[in-house]
């Protein structure tokens, strides 16, 4: 009996069970672009972009609770969540931030959302809070950190 040994080809393409899923990959698009929104909230309330805060330019003034560190969580935090890096704790603390703000802020004024100005405050907590617990999908730079 002859035994024939074959030698597979190399291939440069990536197998399936390697590439990214389509949930991996949605997953992905909504924690980049969610957190670019937040950012931008945090560009606003630092620096005066995109209007400001009072539409005119103003920044928050510095060390003023709770304005000014919610901008600087929205900043930093969403620039971690967007690029993948930590991205379950970030998202973890920007979903709390988020909370917190609305909470404090809005929910006193009416019971419901849209009732209190709230809706963006509320979203931003569950969209973080759903990529603390589901992670940050495809493209992060978390998988790259695993790896080392």
């Amino acid at each position: 009996m002859t035994t024939t040994l074959s030698h597979p080809t190399t291939t440069t393409t990536t197998p399936a069970a390697a590439r990214p899923t389509g949930q991996a990959r949605a997953l992905a698009a909504t924690r980049v672009v969610v957190s670019f929104l937040f950012v931008c909230h945090g560009l606003q309330g630092l620096f005066g972009a995109f209007g400001g805060v009072d539409g005119q330019g103003t920044a928050v003034p510095f060390g003023i609770w709770p304005a000014w560190w919610a901008s600087v969580i929205h900043l930093v935090a969403g620039v971690l969540v967007g690029v993948g890096l930590f991205t379950r704790t970030a998202a973890l603390l920007c979903s709390g931030a988020m909370a917190y703000g609305y909470f404090v802020v809005h929910q006193p004024t009416g019971l419901l959302p849209i009732a209190n100005g709230g809706e963006p405050a509320a979203l931003y907590s569950w969209i973080f809070l759903l990529i603390a617990v589901a992670g940050p999908g495809a493209y992060a730079l978390d998988r790259l950190r695993r790896k080392s």
